[in-house]
C-alpha cells in the first residue's frame, strides 16, 4: 500500500501529540496516511505495552489512517545503527510515502531526538539502490521521500512551518485521550508523570490555538525541517 504521508514516533502517542491534527486534515483531503511506532513504550510509568497497543489501535481509528505498525525496538535503549536503520528503511520502501513526519530533533525524552535522527538518516538510505532490503521474502526497490518534517514535542522549538489544523483540534485531542493510561484521568490510581496532569493535556490543546494565532487561524501544528522551504508563488503562503 502506497501512502502519501508516513509518520514515525518513538512511542505510541508521539505522533498523535505532535502531528495528529495534520494527519487528520490530510486524511480528510483524501491523502493516505500511516504511522510507524518505533517502540511499544514498555518503559512507561503508567499502563503497559499491551494496553498501549490497544490504545494505539483506537487512536488510529480516530485519525482515519490507512496503516499502523510497531517495530518493537527497545524503549529507552534503541540506537541509531545499521540494524535499526535498515528496519526503518524497510517501512519507507514498503509504503513509499511522499512525505515523512518524525520526532522532534531534540526533546526531554532522549528517544525522541534519537528517533528523529534515525528516521532522517533512514529516509536518505532508503533512496540508495545499493542498500539492499528484503521484506516478506521479496527484495525492495529504492524509495526516498520528498521531504522529512519534524513535529514539536515537550520542549519548545521555533517552527519552520505552521500547518493550519482549524476544525481538527478537537478530534486530535480525542485521539490523544484514547491513551487513557497515559494522560489525565482523575479516576486513575497510577503514579503521576510529566504528561498525566490536566495542565499537560490543556497545554497541547491551547498550544495548537496559540500557534494558530500566529498565522491568523484557529489552530496549527508546528514543524521543523532541515532544508529550504519553497513555494511556487507568494500567494500560497498564509
Amino acid at each position: 500500500m502506497k501512502l502519501d504521508i508516513l509518520a514515525f514516533g518513538a512511542h505510541p502517542d508521539d505522533v498523535e501529540l505532535g502531528a495528529g491534527g495534520t494527519l487528520l486534515k490530510h486524511a480528510s483531503m483524501g491523502h493516505k496516511t500511516g504511522i510507524v511506532d518505533l517502540t511499544r513504550g514498555e518503559l512507561g510509568t503508567r499502563g503497559s505495552a499491551e494496553l498501549r497497543k490497544q490504545e494505539a489501535a483506537n487512536a488510529a481509528k480516530i485519525l482515519g489512517i490507512s496503516a499502523r505498525e510497531n517495530l518493537g525496538f527497545a524503549d529507552g535503549f534503541f540506537v541509531n545503527d545499521k540494524e535499526h536503520q535498515l528496519e526503518v528503511v524497510k517501512m519507507i520502501r514498503k509504503y513509499q510515502p511522499e512525505l515523512v513526519i518524525a520526532n522532534a530533533p531534540h526533546d526531554r525524552h532522549p528517544d525522541h531526538g534519537r528517533g528523529s535522527e534515525l528516521v532522517k538518516q533512514a529516509c536518505f538510505l532508503a533512496g540508495l539502490k545499493n542498500v539492499e532490503t528484503i521484506l516478506d521474502g521479496n527484495p525492495q526497490e529504492a524509495w526516498r521521500p520528498k521531504a522529512v518534517y519534524h513535529y514539536i514535542q515537550f520542549m519548545p522549538i521555533d517552527p519552520d512551518v505552521l500547518v493550519d489544523i482549524s476544525g481538527f483540534n478537537e478530534k486530535k485531542m480525542e485521539a490523544i485521550m484514547a491513551y487513557s493510561s497515559q494522560f489525565y484521568n482523575p479516576k486513575s490510581d497510577e503514579p503521576a508523570t510529566a504528561i498525566s496532569s490536566k495542565n499537560f493535556v490543556d497545554s497541547i490543546e491551547y498550544g495548537a490555538k496559540n500557534m494558530g494565532k500566529i498565522i491568523g487561524v484557529d489552530a496549527a501544528e508546528g514543524f521543523v525541517v532541515d532544508r529550504y522551504i519553497g513555494a511556487d508563488n507568494l500567494f500560497n503562503l498564509l
